[in-house]
């Protein structure tokens, strides 16, 4: 038998769904049982036969059914919940006509069965019929489209007697048979309707999930002979995965491997939308992060991201283009060919050396594009493979990846620029919990630790948006324990910004002076005093009128800077100590780890006095 299961992810591990096998038969036997008790029946004989007759309308549909199914790979969720239905009714039919045979002294006097027991089975057969009616046309849709050039066939959007009261069941139940057993060009289609109904509701997506849509989608995207077909499956299954429970059900269907396949060696168009779609998993699910990087595919981003920031790399960037590159120009000679071919021979010449420079220059820009579509959505893969996962952080340090960060920051604007900050922002965040990874990643002669720091210095000093300019100031903060003394550059930029228009940028860089000078930093006194050689206590003396949290952070910071630098002349024309004995009396008295710091740089400021 060329039968193929597809169990649903659904189903609970200790629930097995019965054989295929039963299913298609058990409705076959029943109708035989029916025809058996119908010539047995002894009373309603008539209505008996009429259900006879209905039953013999069934049967060669059923039978059909289960030829079908031993010949042709088989989507079997519409089959077993329609055989089932069709099961169930059959069975009331075969209970109601068994009653009508002549059976003791009893059933002569007592009328147990009524003509409205036979129209509630009329109808209920009726609706059997119906639902096969729709299923037989699955089936001839699926071999008239295979077994054709054209399309005949493909998506049925009839209405079975089942899905009336969900309409949408029967639409994806239709789509996903096409991508079993349909010609490529209407799986593709079925894959880009499953993306529309996707996108319309939460409920869609959840319905093409439990009716286990997912397997054939990733069987598009596992076919490197169509882009489209790779295509249109990465699409729909990008809209399915915005939540755990769906990411975790394409993880289940081993999606992983697969993506990780196609983003190494498809097209660009294919590895764009491959991209976007391992970025949407690993935001959602923890097992789709750890999953893609046993699969390598932190190395495969990085590798695409080099070829758009290394200039120099000329090989890697061939490479990376040649399928896409290839492609382009095989389709231009095959327009200049043919627009050649129709003209005459005498302007041939002429058409030629006009058509190839424009189709070539367009090649040129279309793959520029292509290639900066695809550095975004890798980027953006890459940045939620890092986010809170410290392990994938270390990978992307060890593939050499910061040095790529840094360079697209330093070249990037847009979206892409945010992205590789992010990255960098989430691989210092793991940097500053991790001592392995601040001490092999963010040495002090590292060439990409120097990279990103000139970076995300530059940011802070240069960029006007809050976007850019506090996530760069974050990750010098997380950076704060990595950088020596006489790097006052760093400093200097912070301090700067504590007098920023933006209260968001001015009290997170009152946050990270906070790290440098905090007692957990080697070099604190020495950070401290840079601070105040800087001019930076006045700014923060202002900022102790701000917001709750910006209080907050510059108390702290005052506090850390009295008790590493207090006996600076800056300390005493600013009546630091009136401030703090202030503040003690009021935001300060809210915690009382506050309070305890700020008593700690009273008494020191007493005795320096």
């Amino acid at each position: 038998m060329g039968l193929l299961l597809f169990q649903s992810n659904q189903v609970d591990d200790q629930e097995q769904l019965p054989p295929i096998e039963q299913i298609l038969s058990s409705p076959v036997v029943l109708t035989d049982r029916i025809r058996h008790a119908v010539d047995e029946s002894k009373f309603y004989k008539l209505e008996c036969a009429d259900v006879g007759k209905q039953v013999d309308r069934l049967s060669p549909m059923l039978r059909s059914a289960v030829r079908f199914a031993n010949s042709t790979p088989l989507y079997e969720r519409p089959v077993r919940r329609i055989f089932n239905d069709v099961a169930g009714n059959l069975n009331r039919a075969l209970t109601l006509v068994r009653k009508c045979r002549h059976r003791g002294i009893i059933r002569r006097f007592v009328n147990i069965v009524g003509a409205n027991d036979f129209r509630k089975i009329f109808n209920l057969i009726d609706v059997s019929i119906g639902d096969m009616k729709w299923l037989l046309g699955i089936f001839d849709a699926g071999e008239e489209s295979s077994g054709t050039a054209d399309d005949a066939g493909g998506i049925i959007l009839t209405l079975p007697p089942i899905a009336s009261n969900d309409p949408i069941l029967a639409w994806v139940w239709s789509c996903i048979s096409s991508l079993h057993t349909c010609s490529l060009n209407l799986k593709i289609e079925a894959a880009q309707e499953l993306t529309t109904l996707a996108r319309d509701s939460d409920r869609n997506k959840m319905v093409i999930v439990e009716e286990d849509g997912i397997a054939p989608l990733l069987k598009l995207l596992k076919d490197d002979l169509s882009p489209d077909a790779q295509i249109a499956g990465a699409m729909a299954l990008f809209n399915l995965a915005n939540d755990q429970t769906r990411v975790r059900s394409i993880f289940n269907e081993h999606g992983v491997p697969i993506l990780a396949h196609a983003l190494r060696s498809s097209r660009i168009s294919v590895q764009i939308e491959v991209a976007k779609l391992i970025a949407r998993m690993a935001e959602h699910d923890i097992f789709s992060q750890e999953g893609f990087a046993r699969e390598n595919v932190i190395e495969a981003l990085v590798t695409l991201l080099s070829a758009n920031a290394l200039d120099d790399d000329r090989g890697k960037v061939s490479k990376f283009l040649r399928r896409s590159i290839g492609s382009a120009s095989e389709i231009y000679k095959q327009m200049e060919r043919s627009s050649v071919m129709s003209s005459n021979f005498g302007n041939r010449k002429a058409l030629s050396s006009s058509i190839w420079p424009r189709n070539k220059k367009e090649s040129k820009v279309e793959t520029t594009e292509l290639i900066s579509e695809l550095s975004t959505n890798c980027s953006g893969a890459l940045w939620m493979l890092a986010r809170s996962n410290v392990a994938n952080c270390r990978k992307i340090t060890e593939t050499k990846g910061l040095l790529c960060l840094a360079k697209l920051i330093e070249k990037e604007k847009g979206e892409l620029q945010i992205n590789c900050l992010m990255t960098v922002l989430e691989i210092t965040s793991a940097a500053e919990c991790n001592p392995d990874i601040r001490r092999s990643a963010f040495k002090t002669n590292s060439a990409a630790s120097k990279a990103v720091a000139d970076q995300l210095l530059r940011l802070i000093n240069e960029s006007d948006d809050p976007a850019i300019k506090i996530p760069a100031i974050r990750a010098i903060g997380h950076l704060a324990r990595t950088f020596p003394a006489r790097q006052t550059q760093v400093i200097s930029p912070l301090v700067k910004q504590l007098c920023d228009g933006n209260p968001d940028v001015s009290t997170e860089s009152v946050i990270v002076l906070g790290k440098f000078t905090c007692p957990e930093n080697y070099l604190r006194a020495e950070h401290s005093k840079t601070v105040v050689d800087f001019e930076g206590v006045q700014p923060v003396m202002k900022m102790l009128r701000g917001n709750e949290r910006t209080q907050y952070h510059a108390l702290v910071l005052l506090c850390y800077l009295a008790m590493h630098a207090g006996n600076n002349e800056q300390f005493q024309q600013a009546r630091i100590l009136t401030a703090l004995e202030g503040a003690n009396k009021s935001i300060a008295y809210q915690y009382s780890e506050l309070r305890d710091l700020v008593a700690k740089a009273v008494y020191h400021l007493n005795i320096c006095a």
